[in-house]
């Protein structure tokens, strides 16, 4: 089982989207810079997230990012399935022709391991990783450590 950084950083851009979403809609360039993740790579993904619900674009001066839906309803599974990511955990991505063209052995244990998976990811919500306490400190971090490297970049000082 494997989650590609595809999965990991839509969960991490949505999230960062939940813990500002009281700012109004926020610029994909601002969650690349506290997220250190590529600004194309972002717009790809939020291409693929707009298109499954989960976020809703603003356009022109001050546009950006908001969710679709509030964070409670929005969970972890759906944001990586709407990035065409999956948790499985089989070696033949569940067409049970991992051994040759038949069924291994173990392909029930890795198929039920990947439904756990599923289950697990479907019950964890927006809402409740924005509610950790560890989430909202790092948050708080990432938000202090932005301010300052935007300040280098559009005030630097200037010797004579």
């Amino acid at each position: 089982m494997r989650l590609t950084t595809k999965g990991r950083y839509a969960v991490t851009a949505m999230l960062d989207l939940a813990l500002h979403y009281d700012r109004g809609p926020i610029a994909l360039a601002e969650i690349a810079a506290r997220q250190g993740i590529s600004l194309s790579y972002l717009e790809q993904l939020f291409v693929r997230l707009r298109r499954g619900g989960l976020v809703n674009s603003a356009r022109g001066p001050g546009g950006g990012y908001r969710l679709g839906r509030p964070t409670d309803a929005i969970s972890v599974a759906e944001v990586i399935r709407a990035v065409d990511e999956t948790v499985d955990a089989t070696r033949c991505g569940g067409r049970k022709n991992c051994q040759g063209e038949e069924r291994c052995l173990t392909h029930d244990l890795w198929e039920d391991l990947s439904r756990q998976i599923e289950s697990f990811l479907g019950d964890i919500s927006l809402a409740r990783l924005v509610g950790q306490r560890g989430v909202r400190d790092v948050s708080a971090r990432q938000d202090t450590g932005a301010l300052r490297g935007a300040t280098k970049t559009r005030f630097p000082l200037i010797k004579v």
